[in-house]
């Protein structure tokens, strides 16, 4: 079998998975706190036919080796976690994050996942909540009577109550940050879980240390730049295009070589 057919064959499952990659970071260009992601890959095995600095005689050696190529791989889908655009809503429910750091939520088996999508609503029972309905923690209850909600950049949070002149704080928003970002595990819905490569979870308060700040009545929108991705996608169609090409000659070279 030609060699060239199976290289050529991991180039174009390569360019697919690039392109599948590229396809979710379009489709949540308008998802809130989407950070985009970028495939990784990874040459394959050398076939070592010569090895270099072997012995060519007695006394002299190979300056260099005839080393063959098997193919690419990919290792990794990595999260970019940088900063995206602020997006006013005038919700006083929504909070951004400018900086590092998670929002934590409460999921319903009791365990905790994290986002970067601070648009949050408030539940029946007066509890702000995000978009599927799970707890922000530290948890924070606003009373039915209040008038106007006030989060500060710190995460204090208050309300104004009718019959008292000052606002009531009621809680404290915390951000949670990570060694490592990128090897936070992704579960849907805008969270994300904890894993051995991201390191533990650090709670800080806003503002401190490595910690973001917050802006209430704007929400963090997708970081992924569409021209950027455009570009990408074009390349990967070119890469495509050569790999499916070389399957073709090599077809054609192994037709060929079947009428000898």
């Amino acid at each position: 079998m030609i060699r060239s057919l199976w290289i050529a064959k991991t180039g174009l499952e390569a360019q697919q998975l690039n392109m599948d990659v590229i396809s979710n970071n379009l489709a949540n260009v308008n998802t809130n706190g989407f950070k985009r992601q970028r495939a990784v890959f990874q040459e394959l095995l050398y076939q070592n036919m010569r090895q270099p600095g072997a012995q060519s005689t007695e006394q002299n050696t190979l300056p260099s080796g005839l080393q063959l190529g098997t193919g690419v791989r990919p290792v990794s889908t990595q999260r970019v976690h940088t900063q995206g655009g602020m997006n006013q809503t005038g919700d006083e429910y929504d909070v951004a994050i400018e900086g590092e750091g998670f929002f934590q939520v409460q999921m319903p088996d009791g365990s905790t996942a994290y986002t970067r999508d601070g648009h949050f609503s408030k539940s029946p029972d007066g509890q702000l909540v995000n978009a599927e309905g799970y707890p922000i923690q530290p948890g924070i209850v606003i009373p039915q009577d209040a008038t106007k909600l006030n989060i500060g950049s710190d995460g204090i949070v208050s309300v104004k109550v009718p019959g008292q002149a000052e606002e009531q704080q009621i809680g404290q928003l915390t951000l949670t940050t990570f060694v490592n970002n990128a090897g936070l595990e992704s579960i849907g819905g805008n969270l994300y879980k904890e894993t051995q490569s991201s390191g533990a979870p650090n709670e800080l308060n806003p503002g401190m240390e490595s910690a973001g700040t917050l802006k209430q009545s704007y929400v963090e929108i997708s970081n992924v730049n569409v021209a950027e991705e455009l570009v990408t996608m074009i390349q990967v169609q070119r890469a495509y295009e050569i790999n499916s090409k070389a399957v073709s000659a090599s077809d054609q070279m192994l037709q060929r070589l079947s009428q000898l």
